[in-house]
This record gives structure tokens, C-alpha cells and sequence, in this order.
């Protein structure tokens, strides 16, 4: 009997070691899937925004192309309001918006938009800079 007794506690033992030690591979690991997860995050804003940004750019770009507008006595400033509207989820202070053309039928209007971003990951890592978007289309 007491040859099972101590095979038992010897597992009891081994048990034990092997809680602290899988407790340390976490603590080693943590601070390794945070940094990744707050990359992911970061990189899912930014990435978020250039969307918008490229799907502001296109409707101030159809909007400008749009007979309509070419009719309008500031083309201009129509097609960077139609920029505007379409970047409702972007900081408008931040967002600057322009838009070229002579506004003949047949000529190109071409819609650029900048803004910025930022990325810092866990203070490690930082970058920063602008997010631009151009959308060309033809005057109709």
C-alpha cells in the first residue's frame, strides 16, 4: 500500500510543476498576442478609413462628372461637398479634399483626398503619415 501512496503524490508533484510552468508560457506569450492584437486594431482603423476615403473620393468624382454639376455655378465646390458627405465616418477638420477639371463634356474630373493616420502600437511602434485617394472620371 505504501508503494501506491507515493506513486500517487509523485503525480500530485508532477501536477503541480506543470500548472506553473504552463502559467509561465502564458506570461511569456501575453505580451506577444497583445502587440498583435492591438496591431490588428490599428491597422483595421487605418485601413478603414482608406476606404472610406477611396469611396468619398469616387462619389465626389460621379457627383462632378454628373451633367448636372457641370451646370452648377461652383463645380468645385459641389464635388468637394459630395467628398465631404460620403466621409461622414472620417473627422472633417481632417480631411482635405479637391477637385480638378475645365468641366467640359469630354474632359477628365479628377478627385483627390487626403488624411491622416496614425499607428502606435503599444509605444513600440509608431508611424504616421497620410492616407491619399484619387478617383478620375470622364465629364458627361
Amino acid at each position: 500500500k505504501s508503494h501506491y501512496k507515493r506513486d500517487f503524490s509523485m503525480k500530485r508533484i508532477s501536477l503541480r510543476n506543470q500548472d506553473g510552468q504552463s502559467m509561465t508560457e502564458f506570461a511569456l506569450v501575453l505580451p506577444i498576442l497583445a502587440f498583435l492584437l492591438f496591431a490588428v486594431i490599428q491597422f483595421g482603423i487605418a485601413f478603414n478609413n482608406y476606404i472610406t476615403l477611396t469611396d468619398a473620393t469616387r462619389a465626389g468624382a460621379r457627383k462632378a462628372a454628373a451633367a448636372s454639376t457641370r451646370r452648377d455655378p461652383n463645380p468645385q465646390a459641389t464635388c468637394i461637398q459630395a467628398v465631404r458627405n460620403s466621409a461622414n465616418g472620417l473627422k472633417q477638420s481632417d480631411l482635405t479634399a479637391d477637385c480638378q477639371s475645365d468641366w467640359q463634356p469630354g474632359s477628365d474630373v479628377q478627385v483627390t483626398a487626403t488624411y491622416p493616420y496614425s499607428i502606435s502600437l503599444l509605444g513600440l511602434f509608431t508611424k504616421s503619415g497620410n492616407l491619399t485617394s484619387t478617383t478620375t472620371e470622364r465629364v458627361e
